[in-house]
C-alpha cells in the first residue's frame, strides 16, 4: 500500500516558478517508477512526467524543457519544478506511483494523490 500526498501548488503569474512535492508512504519507495499527471478542467487527465526507481525520465512535449521531476529515495519524496509557468499549465496536479513505469506513461497508475491545484494567471 503506498499513500500519496502532494503540497506546493497556489496561485501564481505567467513566467512564474513553482516546486510540487509528494510525500510518499511505504518502505519500497524506492522500488516504484512516480509520476506527475494533470486534469485541466473539462479535459483530460494527462502525463506531466515520470521517473523510473532507476531515474529516467520522460516529460510530456508540452512542459520539456520547463519542468523538472526529481526523488529523494532517503526522503520519499518526488518533486515537479516547474518553471516558465503559462496560463495553459493550470490544472489539479497529481502524484503517481506504480511498480511499472510503463502503466505510469500510459495513464494507468496505480496509486495517485488527492491532487494539488496550480493556476497561472495572465
Amino acid at each position: 500500500q503506498v499513500q500519496l500526498v502532494e503540497s506546493g501548488g497556489g496561485l501564481v503569474q505567467t513566467g512564474d516558478s513553482l516546486r510540487l512535492s509528494c510525500a510518499a508512504s511505504g518502505r519500497t519507495f524506492s522500488g516504484y517508477a512516480m509520476g506527475w499527471y494533470r486534469q485541466a478542467p473539462g479535459k483530460q487527465r494527462e502525463l506531466v512526467a515520470c521517473i523510473s526507481s532507476g531515474g529516467t525520465t520522460n516529460y510530456a512535449d508540452s512542459v520539456k524543457g520547463r519542468f523538472t521531476i526529481s526523488r529523494d529515495n532517503a526522503k520519499n519524496f518526488v518533486y515537479l519544478q516547474m518553471s516558465s509557468l503559462k496560463p495553459e499549465d493550470t490544472a489539479l496536479y497529481y502524484c503517481a506511483a506504480d511498480r511499472s513505469r510503463l502503466d505510469i506513461l500510459g495513464g494507468r497508475a496505480y496509486y495517485l494523490g488527492q491532487g494539488t491545484q496550480v493556476t497561472v494567471s495572465s
